[in-house]
């Protein structure tokens, strides 16, 4: 499996409305298995989560004109670009899933 976390800094007072753009979302990517958004107790900045089932299908949704469009809508509540850390994850279990 293969995917990115992420944290963002959100303009105080967009927390709702971005939190509808996340939700907005009607199917999950393709190759795409699970997704988390995290707003942490002892830090200002969320914390996402992104699980592909590929290196291929990671690109392929972030390549995707669809998800630029949704990127541009999160934009719009954020102070600044995210922060991404994008790799295989190596140790995992999950429904249906578990590292070997």
């Amino acid at each position: 499996m293969y995917g990115t976390i992420f944290t963002m800094k959100v303009k105080a007072g967009h927390e709702d409305q971005l939190l509808a753009v996340f939700n907005s979302r009607e199917e999950p990517p393709a190759g795409g298995i699970s997704w988390f958004l995290m707003n942490p107790d002892n830090q200002p900045e969320w914390i996402g989560v992104a699980v592909f089932e590929s290196k291929e299908a990671h690109l392929a949704n972030a390549n995707n004109p669809d998800q630029h469009e949704n990127f541009q809508k999160i934009m719009e509540h954020l102070d600044s670009e995210p922060t991404w850390v994008d790799g295989e994850y190596i140790s995992y279990w999950t429904e249906g899933y578990q590292s070997t």
